[in-house]
């Protein structure tokens, strides 16, 4: 059953729809505006700590484009930039920008913050800038909830604590492991509960 939850994690690829708001609801308007023909502001910036959801954003953002004619320029973990590849992303920026495509990019801090080459750090902060915030334990632990009342899972709250606890806290991970516990214990036409939840994690791989 280990092996269930892998395959679900491959296929739970980022998309807007299942990214959990919590405070990002500017960020995550002001990206969907971006990705329209005629959107004024084309260029974001998005910066946070590690979990705060940038790269499922732009990951996102290219899935909704590949139907469109949208040219989108994405650029994650600026700050891992070496010099020669902040220049092309310096030269990719004024082309989109003359071009009217859309640019998105992360990193782990704000533009000025990061030891950038001065002027990527101006380019990046010309358009909109958005700091990211991690979701909360309550936040986390609501998602999950929700999640298992569109599944029809009855999903104790121990159960929850005990995830946020001792396992990833990353909410894509979470939300693997709940959907793996959810098929098992149809399958083994048991319960959810904490001790099911362990047996799941600690079965070998098959």
């Amino acid at each position: 059953m280990k092996q269930l939850l892998l395959d679900i994690q491959l296929d739970a690829l980022p998309s807007i729809n299942n990214f959990i708001v919590g405070r990002n609801a500017e960020a995550l308007h002001s990206l969907n505006h971006a990705i329209n023909p005629g959107a004024e502001n084309r260029f974001i910036y998005f910066w946070g700590a590690s979990g705060s959801g940038k790269t499922h954003l732009l990951k996102a953002a290219q899935e909704l484009v590949k139907a469109t004619n949208i040219k989108l320029v994405v650029a994650d973990d600026v700050h891992l930039l070496s010099n020669e590849a902040q220049i092309d992303l310096f030269d990719t920026y004024n082309q989109a920008r003359t071009s009217n495509g859309v640019l998105l990019a992360a990193g782990n801090g704000a533009p000025n913050q990061m030891n950038l080459r001065d002027d990527l750090a101006t380019r990046l902060a010309w358009g909109l800038t958005y700091q990211l915030h991690p979701l909360s334990d309550e936040e986390k632990a609501q998602a999950l909830k929700n999640h298992a009342l569109e599944r029809g899972m009855k999903l104790p709250d121990e159960v929850v604590d005990y995830c946020l606890r001792y396992l990833r806290r990353d909410l894509p991970s979470l939300m693997a492991i709940l959907d793996a516990l959810d098929e098992w214990s149809l399958t083994e036409k048991r319960p959810v509960t904490v001790p099911l939840l362990k047996k799941l994690i600690q079965l070998p791989l098959i």
